[in-house]
């Protein structure tokens, strides 16, 4: 099927094809055509893309070709999972793209942009992001890159409710599960811990939950939990004035 989708058919030519289908490649005439993950193409495949670029029918259908792949195709080529003269054919002007790990400062614009298309698919109406739900996104490695942003706040938009907030229990317990954490003295809940950003911020904010999670567990009791913390009871004072606790 993947054949046909790509290079047409004729009518009749299997069950189901009740007329002449010219193709996603000569439809795209005179435009680009995007193979997305070319890597995966099949073996059965490959000489058949092969030979339509080479062949001089391909210059009246006269597209560009535009592919991505997230595997390394010299890999490939070595491997006998990929043809070395296909490779060679599209391999003519080569962009390598960072993965979404060694791009983080564009996390918040894709992630505004991710929102507000799944809010307008979903008809979830205004969806905001809270600062630490994006604080959370900032940590995780996306070892899927785009795609797995992507599909991971659709996933968050489409169960919540219209004209809401994303907060951070609505994030996959997957990458809840492989973010740095830091564990509080008093043993209570975990911290997450953001490895880019400014200093300053960060620590106050771990004080801060640190000192509100040991007052918590203590019931108030001020000398157990400067104890619990290992400060004095002046110096949990002075934070909880700092911190307007």
């Amino acid at each position: 099927m993947l054949e046909s989708q790509l290079f047409g058919h004729r009518r009749g030519a299997f069950t189901g094809a009740e007329a002449d289908y010219i193709g996603i490649i000569r439809s795209a005439r005179r435009g680009t055509l995007f193979l997305d993950e070319i890597g995966e193409l099949s073996l059965e495949l490959q000489p058949k893309l092969l030979r339509f670029l080479d062949e001089p029918i391909s210059s009246l259908v006269d597209v560009r070709i535009v592919a991505a792949t997230n595997r390394n195709l010299e890999d490939s080529v070595r491997d006998g999972l990929f043809r070395e003269d296909l490779f060679y054919r599209v391999n003519v002007v080569r962009l390598a793209l960072k993965p979404l790990r060694e791009r983080r400062d564009e996390i918040p614009q894709l992630v505004e942009q991710f929102v507000a298309r799944a809010a307008k698919d979903f008809n979830k109406g205004h969806i905001d992001v809270a600062e630490e739900t994006m604080e959370r996104l900032l940590l995780y490695r996306w070892p899927g890159n785009v795609r797995q942003l992507s599909n991971e706040i659709r996933r968050m938009v489409a169960l919540v409710e219209a004209d809401s907030v994303l907060q951070p229990y609505m994030i996959s317990n997957e990458i809840v599960s492989a973010l740095p954490v830091v564990r509080s003295a008093s043993g209570a809940d975990d911290i997450t811990v953001p490895l880019h950003g400014k200093l300053t911020p960060t620590i106050e904010r771990i004080e801060r939950e640190m000192i509100t999670a040991a007052l918590q567990e203590h019931q108030g009791k001020v000398d157990e939990a400067a104890k619990a913390l290992g400060i004095s009871r002046k110096g949990l004072y002075l934070k909880r004035h700092r911190f307007g606790l």
